[in-house]
């Protein structure tokens, strides 16, 4: 997945207003940004030095939560100074916290085990009992009864590191293999043998990773009884190889990734049950990705409750359709259960839930052209049928790429789930029954609301913002009433930089489409004056940037808008997750006519303003940003001048699963390849540009960049280019983002 913003902050969605056929301003934001700058200007200023020191990390920061088993919720508050912090269980029914366990014992521990002063975050398992923490090349285990650490392994990298179930043991892979450690026995036991450069077990090629599950590893999953392990087991040797030239000795070193390129090769995958018991026997399921022509991705593995049974998703190459299938922990048989069609592709999610009886499931759905929640039973022959639509209208449940159910209460018949009901740019929490009836919002206040039950689906923590107030974390019953504040926001903190906050809006595009947009203004704003603007766009399939939420770059922009400039984002209507019609309508075209055709008309509503500069107008983005910004500036005038960071140049060579899912294959669509090609537009480049690439780009690969570059050369165009040695997709070390941004910031000065 090309990375959807720069800031992989928390991306909540917006508001109460709805669309309408004239823009309209959210009233709220409106009012906050004109009471802001009607105050004394602060005695600070916020700079690039301090966004990437983490300077103002304390006015987003939140508590660690988990909710254990017994309905408890642990806390630990990361906020407070190290020596001060102590992890504590809180009930919801009474309010009361206790210690989880005596933390001066727990440091003496640790520093007699590490020589380490204070306690790093630990993961607990589900009860509360053990944690663990990775210190990269030795893993360590608390015992929370004992309070006491001890070496699980040393000198040896253990990756995705999980708790069983119940609690009394931990996965992990070495060297491509799995393994399983009994915590009582303090015995490690290795499950699999063969793993390799090319064989992976329990763990994922990098486009399974990437793509299919969202940047998790999810290469194995526990059963329920906790006696066995359902695995992916990865054959990556007919993958393609990528080089990449490592800089730093003196005669340069090669490093090779497998990564296979739109219409090549996938690596074969197959999944396979170990029975702890039995720990040198593998069961294969009748699924292999790769081999059957019908199957191309297993997509999701999830285990019933009942631990007889492992549900699997799989995909097409085309990825027009995923199936449904049932299969046998014993056997490994397999069983189609249900089947799931759309003309452009199928959007995974992880928005299935089996009831404990194992004759019902949940799934969401996009066949109406908006995603919902559709309720099954199974029957004798384990047979699927409809039963009825859970949830329905035009409206989306859930955010982009699904996250729909957040928690089944099966005793009562009631499913809770977030949507944006009333726009696109908010997120709200609902409950509903499971006959469609009784829908009902439970979260009040107009924003996004990050929420997580507790297993019983009693209480739940609410972690809600909007585009004018960091984060606040509260308990809430399951009826929404509010339990407990646990963290309020911060406003003190954020209060020292007189930050300004961007006004939401929508721009009529057409009679179906109004556009999710926002605009920040400098705080001495003056309504007679003219001000260029900046324009930050993503634009990807269901990737919305707009939202009514503490967005990550509000930092960034104050910069922008400190130095005089309007910063504005819009969401394309493939982009803004509205609805799967307007997904759809990038279809073989990515970055191509659909979202350029909304972005001009976005450009168009702005210079209709006497506040904006029409003859200075920027645009940049990065990863999928970048390409849409290139294809700004190749295929329109609109733009003086705009940055590209990590751009993809040329859809053949991005990733299988990502680019065929929107433009198929090169063989089945070449003219929309050739198309949406920049690198054939380059000629045609007007406006100044800034391009830069990270030589360690593991995602967009820099040929794109180069590639670019030499057709810019051919056509006697001239450009600002930075590159940085060495750094990945993200260039993500504070020196090199510190470099990056005041350079940045340096060029918009320069060139608009």
């Amino acid at each position: 997945m090309l990375v959807r913003s720069l800031f992989r902050g928390a991306l909540p969605l917006f508001a109460a207003v709805f669309f309408q056929s004239s823009p309209q301003i959210f009233s709220q934001t409106a009012s906050a940004q004109a009471s802001a700058g009607s105050v004394t200007p602060p005695q600070q200023r916020i700079t690039i030095e301090g966004i990437y020191t983490g300077k103002y990390r304390d006015i987003t920061a939140q508590p660690m939560k988990k909710w254990f088993a017994d309905g408890s919720l642990m806390i630990f508050d990361t906020r407070k100074p190290a020596p001060e912090r102590v992890y504590e269980v809180l009930s919801p029914q009474s309010g009361k916290r206790t210690p989880l366990f005596d933390m001066t014992k727990a440091r003496a521990s640790m520093k007699a085990l590490r020589g380490v002063e204070n306690l790093p975050p630990l993961s607990f398992n589900e009860q509360g009992t053990f944690a663990m923490i990775d210190f990269g090349e030795d893993l360590v285990l608390l015992d929370v009864k004992a309070t006491e650490f001890r070496n699980v392994a040393k000198g040896v990298k253990e990756e995705t590191i999980r708790f069983s179930p119940d609690g009394t043991k931990l996965a992990y892979v070495k060297s491509n293999d799995l393994y399983v450690y009994d915590i009582a026995k303090q015995a490690e036991t290795r499950l699999t043998s063969d793993g390799s450069a090319t064989i992976l077990n329990g763990t994922h090629s990098w486009v399974y990773w990437e793509e299919v599950f969202d940047r998790d590893d999810r290469g194995y999953a526990w059963s329920p009884d906790s006696r066995a392990i359902a695995y992916h087991q990865s054959d990556e040797s007919m993958v393609s190889q990528i080089t990449f030239p490592d800089v730093k000795p003196a005669v340069p070193e090669n490093i090779l990734q497998r990564y296979p390129k739109a219409g090549g090769a996938n690596p074969k995958v197959r999944l396979g049950v170990i029975e702890l018991d039995k720990p040198t026997q593998t069961t294969w399921l009748d699924v292999t990705a790769g081999v059957n022509p019908a199957i191309e991705y297993l997509a999701r593995v999830k285990w019933l409750p009942n631990g007889k049974q492992i549900a699997v998703q799989t995909m097409t190459r085309n990825q027009y359709e995923v199936t449904l299938h049932l299969a046998d922990r014993t056997s490994g048989k397999l069983t189609a259960l249900h089947t799931e069609r759309d003309s452009g592709w199928v959007n995974l999610n992880d928005d299935l839930y089996f009831f404990k009886d194992g004759k019902r499931f949940l799934i969401a759905s996009e066949r109406t052209g908006y995603n919902h929640l559709y309720l099954y039973s199974i029957d004798a022959k384990g047979e699927a049928k409809l039963l009825n639509a859970v949830t329905k209208g035009a409206w989306a449940a859930g955010e982009a790429r699904g996250n729909v159910i957040q928690a089944v209460d099966e005793a009562k018949g009631l499913v809770y789930f977030k949507a944006g009901e009333k726009s696109s740019m908010e997120r709200h929490l609902y409950v509903v029954k499971l006959d469609g009836s009784g829908m009902k919002r439970l979260t009040e206040e107009a924003g996004s609301h990050a929420v997580e039950f507790n297993d019983a689906a009693t209480y739940y923590t609410d972690s809600y913002s909007n585009i004018s107030t960091p984060s606040s974390l509260r308990i809430h019953s399951s009826d929404g009433k509010r339990v407990q504040e646990l963290a309020p926001a911060n406003v003190q903190a954020a209060a020292p930089y007189g930050l300004q906050f961007p006004s939401l809006f929508t721009i009529p595009v057409d009679k179906e489409f109004q556009m999710p947009a926002q605009i920040l203004k400098p705080r001495d704003f003056d309504a007679t004056k003219r001000y260029p603007v900046i324009i930050y766009v993503y634009g990807g399939p269901s990737a919305p940037n707009v939202v009514n939420g503490w967005q990550g770059d509000n930092y960034y922009n104050q910069v922008l808008a400190d130095a005089g400039y309007l910063v504005v984002k819009v969401d394309n209507r493939s982009a803004a997750a509205i609805s799967k019609k307007f997904e759809n309508s990038c279809l073989k075209q990515l970055a191509g006519d659909s979202e350029l055709n909304d972005l001009l008309a976005g450009v168009q509503w702005l210079k209709q303003q006497s506040y904006v500069d029409s003859t200075r107008i920027g645009v940049w983005g990065w990863s999928f940003g970048g390409a849409f910004t290139l294809q700004a500036m190749t295929h329109s005038k609109a733009f003086k001048a705009g940055i590209a960071v990590a751009a993809p140049t040329d859809w053949r060579f991005y990733d299988t699963k990502y680019t065929e899912a929107f433009m198929k294959t090169p063989q089945e669509n070449a003219a929309g390849y050739d198309k949406t090609n920049v690198n054939n537009h380059a000629k045609n480049l007007h406006g100044r540009l800034l391009l830069v690439h990270g030589t360690y780009d593991d995602n967009v690969h820099p040929q794109n960049a180069w590639n670019f570059i030499n057709e810019l050369i051919r056509a006697n165009k001239y450009f600002d280019l930075m590159i940085y040695p060495m750094r990945k997709h993200g260039i993500a070390d504070p020196a090199a983002r510190i470099h990056l941004y005041n350079g940045m910031v340096d060029f918009w000065k320069k060139n608009l």
